[in-house]
């Protein structure tokens, strides 16, 4: 069964939605000393979920180069999610420095591709 763009638009939403919010629940937790163990597990299935989100997001052909551009740059973003989360497995490396770049590059493009799309019209 084949997605139209606007389930396949709703659900990407939907898992990068959630997938942010664990990911900065699951980053909050080392910080107030609670739950570090499960921690982890739940960063990395936020990374996951927001990874798998962006992956199916549809991209029309006719957009224009730039806000296709913001669109691949958010799969990066989704990415560096992911190092983040194989960091916080891996003791004493600083995983905290890849959450942050992940969020100022979801900031980023989440002020810059509706503007984008905005100017297009």
């Amino acid at each position: 069964m084949a997605f139209d763009n606007t389930k396949r638009t709703l659900w990407s939403n939907i898992l990068s939605t959630i997938g942010l919010l664990a990911i900065m629940g699951a980053a909050c937790m080392p910080l107030l000393r609670m739950g570090t163990g499960t921690a982890k597990y739940i960063y990395a299935a936020g990374a996951a979920m927001v990874l798998a989100g962006k992956f199916i997001m549809p991209v029309n052909k006719e957009w224009a180069v730039r806000l296709r551009r913001l669109m691949r740059m958010e799969i990066w973003t989704a990415l560096i999610f992911v190092v983040g989360a194989v960091f916080m497995f891996l003791p004493g490396t600083d995983w905290i420095a890849f959450t942050l770049a992940g969020g100022v590059l979801t900031l980023y493009t989440s002020i810059m591709i509706p503007k984008q799309k905005i100017n297009q019209e």
